[in-house]
């Protein structure tokens, strides 16, 4: 496997506290944001009725345009840098679209879209730890948790605000500290689920912590007072964007931004200890979207949190210099005996533990599993197969999948 060391891209997250100023700059910054954005979607998509393509430089001259009518002269108000940005991501979302990798953009919604706004080198200042953005006349109070790389000079800075209305700031820098690390010839499969979060092929389980699910009474008194207050400013005729509703919504989402929070350190420090001890990690290749469509599991699923798991673990073996695996989703890990190879015919959800009609072994279903997944990744892996499945590309199958071996006769 290739070890490069070239320099990592590296963006570190913060809180801030904002002045009054600041929070009404930046909120203005957001609106005309999301304003430009819908805007350029929408006359990409007149055009494309028209069968015509409208590239970046179309739409920015169209934003200069926009700038100079009464209309839309508050555009001027904020620091075009952010507004270039949009309609930056706007020609990416179009570039994954053409390319199959992604849906058709979306409109940006003013109570359901994300609050950010990304400033390039020319839209910010940054010198002896203090960050002042275009527009500011002061640095941002933010809040240091922990320090930049010595030197670090950041590329880009991204501002947003939360559904809790908490404030962050991300600097995207080099990290020259993200280094491989030593070779080992330690593998583990990994096998997810609900009873357990993890189980590995060591015999190791790792159990679910749940946080949606202790966070609920909780959320469940939230929504209720948020109910109450929704019912009662409909009985008054009040619009159901006033101020006692907001903060009933505010309160709820603090909820469930703490309980995001303690899942996604749970999953870091997870995903963290697999890379350093393993050289060689095998995972099966779930497709999550489709698996939350079984209502009786959704929430259950959502909150085990699969997806990220994956998306942190090849992020970070990608640094480290280790390897990812994911074997396809239709290797029947589970109803395979991992000591013999026999095939069993049927393995409900609900056995746990099972015995091989084979040869007699008798296994746990979780750990039987994650051998198996560890066995076909390595496999696949001295065969010189690709490692890693296109799981972002509609239709496409993983290199790895596995045929059933057939039982003797």
């Amino acid at each position: 496997m290739s070890r490069t060391t070239t320099c990592v891209k590296r963006a570190f997250k913060y809180r801030f506290h904002p002045t009054d100023a600041q929070a009404a700059e930046l909120s203005r910054t957001f609106g005309c944001v999301r304003k430009v954005y819908n805007l350029a979607l929408a006359a990409r998509t007149e055009a494309w009725a028209r069968q015509e393509r409208v590239n970046y430089n179309a739409t920015s001259a169209m934003l200069t345009a926009w700038k100079k009518t009464e209309e839309l002269a508050f555009l001027n108000e904020v620091s075009s840098v952010p507004l270039q940005q949009c309609l930056r991501h706007l020609q990416s979302a179009f570039t994954s679209f053409f390319g199959k990798r992604a849906r058709y953009p979306r409109f940006k919604s003013r109570k359901r879209s994300r609050k950010s706004a990304e400033y390039t080198t020319s839209g910010f200042r940054f010198r002896d730890g203090r960050l002042t953005l275009a527009k500011m006349a002061k640095p941002l109070a933010i809040v240091w948790s922990r320090p930049l790389p010595a030197g670090a000079s950041p590329s880009t800075v991204t501002v947003s605000q939360d559904a809790a209305g908490r404030w962050f700031v991300s600097l995207l820098c080099d990290d020259p500290t993200v280094k491989p690390l030593p070779v080992t010839d330690t593998a583990v499969g990994v096998d997810v689920g609900l009873d357990h979060l993890l189980t590995l092929s060591t015999g190791e389980k790792i159990a679910n912590p749940r946080h949606e699910r202790r966070g609920r009474a909780r959320l469940a008194l939230a929504l209720a007072l948020a109910l109450a207050l929704a019912q009662r400013q409909l009985a008054r005729k009040a619009k159901g964007d006033g101020a006692n509703r907001a903060k009933a919504r505010r309160r709820v989402a603090k909820i469930h931004a703490r309980i995001a929070d303690r899942r996604r350190d749970g999953l870091h420090k997870l995903t963290t200890r697999l890379v350093r001890e393993n050289q060689t990690i095998v995972i099966e290749d779930l497709t999550v979207r489709n698996m939350v469509k079984n209502h009786a599991l959704a929430r259950a699923i959502s909150d085990a949190s699969w997806s990220e798991f994956r998306s942190l673990l090849e992020y970070k073996a990608a640094w480290y210099g280790r390897e990812v695996i994911a074997v396809d989703r239709f290797f029947p890990s589970s109803r395979l005996c991992s000591h013999c190879g026999a095939l069993q015919e049927r393995m409900p959800l609900g056995v746990r533990t099972w015995t091989c009609d084979s040869c007699g072994t008798t296994h746990d279903r979780d750990v039987n599993a994650a051998r198996n997944l560890l066995a076909a990744g390595l496999a696949v892996s001295v065969c010189g197969a690709g490692v890693r499945p296109q799981r972002r590309t509609p239709g496409g199958q993983s290199a790895t999948k596995q045929k059933s071996p057939r039982r003797e006769p």
